[in-house]
């Protein structure tokens, strides 16, 4: 019955992919806000819904049918995926967490896509290092007052909640970190977009500063000492759909590439049929091969319980590399008519570069790659 139910999810993900998000995703590239009503349309088919528990409205499907939507959702458009999942990914602790009469009371609008959240970690000092953060929480009568600034956040430019990491204890010492659910209509938050040359309009990327926020004891959502496993284990989990997304950027840019090869005809006969050119098809697809047979490496651990701290940071440095060395390589391939926008060429390439610097940077989580052996056998 579960996997009946995951099956009909995805066929509702993908005919979403193809008739709602395609159209629109090369106007968001270009800078173009996405429309509100959008986020109400995937939250229909259930993209807000995905883990979060049947009590609360949610569909209860696996870790697996979220890595999978996010990877149909980011073959055509990488942003949009990351800013779904973030709100999800907030509905599903709020539900866990949360105390009931505030779960009740929140979790309607985010699950029906009238409001979007954030999860807020990196700081303008802080980055993949989340123990060194400066956001300070301070005791106050009736709950705690934040003070500080979190920058780079998925959705943060029109989050209407965020849960927000910050340090009770001196910084580095992650046993003081606590996750707080902060109202970010509150008027001592002060919002603020955030750009780049690569253009992720459809990411929400902004950040927020706490004026002395004040936050009720009620939205303490995980108190120091349980926060920063949390956390850890979270990262671990976004690392994973990370890697599925940049490997279904490159999925879906070697189905265009191979399907122009059969037509397009140069020094007279198909581009597919000049073995130069085939070749570096085929390197492709082999790398792609085993960059998601690691994925699925890292699924299956997630499923078996097992400690996936080391595939999951491999999963994401090797899908990430091969994004970030394919997808230049496939628009070329394509010649000048892969720059077309009705093509995701440029805005993937764009976004393998965002995803090398999302849940742990390359350079940080190949330091920690660095002290794995991951032989399988006995030598």
């Amino acid at each position: 019955m579960a996997d009946e139910a995951t099956g009909l999810f995805l066929a509702g993900v993908r005919a979403f992919a193809r008739d709602v998000v395609a159209p629109e995703a090369p106007a968001w590239a270009r800078g173009r806000a996405v429309d509100p009503a959008i986020f109400t349309r995937a939250a229909g088919i259930g993209l807000t819904r995905i883990e979060v528990p049947a009590a609360f409205g949610g569909l209860a499907l696996g870790f697996r049918a979220k890595v999978e939507a996010c990877a149909i959702l980011a073959a055509v458009d990488f942003g949009l995926a990351m800013a779904l999942v973030n709100t999800h990914n907030v509905a599903k602790r709020i539900a866990l967490s949360a105390p009931e009469a505030l779960a009740q009371s929140l979790l309607p609008d985010l699950l029906a896509g009238r409001a979007s959240a954030c999860t807020a970690l990196t700081e303008p000092g802080a980055g993949s290092d989340a123990a060194a953060m400066q956001c300070r929480a301070e005791r106050a009568t009736g709950g705690w007052v934040l003070e500080g600034e979190k920058s780079w956040i998925v959705n943060a430019r029109h989050a209407r909640h965020s849960i927000v990491y910050a340090q009770g204890a001196e910084p580095g010492q992650g046993a003081g970190i606590a996750a707080f659910l902060v109202d970010l209509t509150d008027p001592a938050c002060e919002p603020y977009a955030m750009d780049s040359a690569l253009s992720q309009t459809s990411i929400g990327t902004g950040g927020f500063r706490l004026n002395r926020c004040f936050v009720p004891e009620s939205r303490l959502l995980l108190p120091a000492g349980t926060a920063f496993k949390a956390i850890l284990e979270e990262i671990n989990g976004a690392r994973i759909y990370v890697a599925a997304m940049n490997c279904a950027m490159v999925s879906a840019a070697l189905r265009i590439v191979q399907a122009y090869g059969e037509t397009r005809q140069t020094f007279g006969k198909p581009l597919n049929q000049h073995a130069s050119w085939r070749e570096k098809l085929a390197a492709c697809a082999t790398a792609l091969a085993a960059a998601w047979a690691l994925v699925e490496a890292a699924l299956a651990a997630t499923e078996a319980g097992g400690d996936v701290r080391y595939l999951a940071a491999a999963a994401k440095v090797n899908a990430v590399g091969l994004a970030q060395r394919e997808l230049p390589a496939l628009l070329h391939a394509m010649g000048a008519e892969g720059l077309r926008e009705t093509y995701p060429f440029a805005r993937h390439v764009g976004a393998a570069q965002i995803a090398a610097l999302t849940d742990g940077s390359t350079a940080m989580l190949l330091d920690r790659l660095g002290r794995w052996d991951p032989t399988p056998i006995n030598l």
